[in-house]
């Protein structure tokens, strides 16, 4: 344990205004220093994580992290540092650390402050900030109800990874020399549960977890503990299958992942060093008609919502895919400038992206749809190239015929090309999982190779 029971409840935030004045601080520091334009942002955030395996508490720990960052500019010549500690002399070292690198760096004609008029004027209350009062001995309490679920459920739930609870509370904020300032509050919470399940000498591990804003937003302990326990279950008695070409259905946790890999190739970074798979495609379909993607990041209690971006650019709903076709880029202030075109107001990601349901298809639906063919709910490794679009990964799941679950299977890869399996898409499942910053359903494609035995 890394602190006591007595001191783990998180840490009160610092009042806004402390944050205004450091920040006011660093750019002026910047401006006595020589630059002729500065940015700067302040963060602090306080945690209490527990994690209980077998009922013995295994880790408990209280984190409290604060920085500061500063990028200066001299003309188009940019130069960052960073440091914890928030004295004025800590801050006139780091933004002299800062100029120094700008002084030796090249000009970059692209570098420089967000557009002013892009800036965000209103900073709209998005309902992000829910601080738990949990202290340590109620989160221990928690993981141990979590994890005595999983181990109730059934005989074969022989052991366990662990069940978890974590609070975190912060405040961000960034200003630079046009004169932006603006920064909120957040709070993330979630509980988890791993467990293992044992029969016939097999073993099989599997896990949940439930996070949100608002801690009324968590699942039950209870649940979360069960819904491990069921998925470690489901997952004994797999077997191997051997190399096919077959339509595959993506688990709604999955299948973000494949919309992670879209995003990737059209962020600007990817696109002004081609390096994408999806260069030169705005304006063309790259998805089947029904397919719709949109980022709403305005969405209240959300996970990845925020009224602007890490420039401080001002954030708004826009279609990335509509009737199938890409409509636009991510891209923040360099990147854009880099390839002619203005900030999409994505410096730090995307958010909320949003992607529609091609009907009222619930997972029993999708499985008719599917017919014969492989549900995967598991991926292991990294094999996916956002140049040529190869896609490669191990995965398990289970084998599907005339739209009945036969048997679990493990042990095999999956593989294609992303260009293909995003034309190949088949449906889009309205059990959405909403625990991220994509908020997806189950994605059934046409034909993907499976290699196994």
């Amino acid at each position: 344990m890394t602190e006591s029971l007595e001191r783990s409840a998180t840490m009160p935030l610092p009042a806004r205004e402390q944050l205004e004045t450091l920040v006011a601080d660093i750019l002026a520091e910047a401006r006595a220093q020589g630059a002729s334009a500065a940015e700067a942002a302040v963060s602090f955030g306080s945690a209490l994580s527990v994690a209980v395996r077998l009922g013995e508490v295994e880790t408990l720990e209280h984190h409290r992290r604060r920085g500061l960052a500063v990028t200066v500019y001299f003309g188009q010549s940019r130069g960052s540092a960073s440091t914890a500690d928030w004295r004025q002399a800590a801050i006139r070292d780091t933004v002299a650390s800062a100029c120094a690198i700008a002084r030796h760096t090249a000009a970059d004609p692209y570098a420089g402050l967000a557009d002013p008029e892009r800036l965000a004027r209103e900073i709209p209350d998005l309902d992000l900030y829910h601080p738990w009062a949990l202290s340590a001995e109620e989160a221990i309490e928690l993981a141990r109800e979590c994890e005595a679920a999983a181990l109730a459920m059934d005989p074969r739930i022989r052991n366990s990874e662990g069940g978890g609870v974590a609070t975190h509370a912060g405040f961000g904020l960034y200003g630079n020399s046009h004169g932006f300032c603006g920064g909120y509050p957040t709070t993330r919470h979630s509980l988890s549960c791993s467990v293992i399940a044992q029969d016939n000498g097999e073993m099989q591990r599997n896990h949940w977890y439930s996070v949100a804003r608002d801690r009324v937003g968590l699942e039950a302990p209870i649940a979360v503990g069960q819904k491990a326990a069921q998925r470690s279950l489901r997952r004994l008695g797999s077997r191997r299958l051997g190399t096919r070409q077959v339509p595959v259905l993506f688990a709604p946790e999955l299948a973000r992942g494949l919309i992670g890999h879209f995003i990737a190739a059209i962020r600007g970074g990817a696109l002004y060093r081609k390096a994408s798979f999806l260069l030169d495609r705005l304006g063309t379909p790259v998805f089947p008609e029904f397919v719709a993607i949109r980022e709403r990041p305005h969405l209240l209690g959300a996970l990845a919502s925020a009224p602007f971006d890490s420039e401080g650019v001002a954030t708004a709903d826009r279609h990335l895919v509509e009737g199938g076709v890409l409509q636009g880029y991510v891209l923040d202030s360099y990147s854009a400038r880099r390839l002619g075109m203005t900030t999409t107001g994505n410096a730090g990601g995307t958010h909320n992206l949003i992607v529609e349901p091609s009907g009222p298809f619930g997972h029993e639906a999708l499985l008719q749809q599917l017919d014969t063919g492989l549900w995967v709910t598991e991926l292991l490794g990294h094999g996916v190239d956002t140049v040529t679009g190869d896609y490669s990964r191990g995965a398990s799941g289970f084998w599907v015929e005339k739209g009945e679950i036969q048997f679990p299977v493990h042990e095999i890869t999956i593989a294609g090309n992303l260009k293909e399996m995003f034309t190949g898409i088949r449906a889009l499942g309205s059990d959405v999982d909403k625990r991220g910053g994509i908020h997806c359903g189950s994605l059934l494609l046409e034909r993907m190779t499976v290699a196994g035995e």
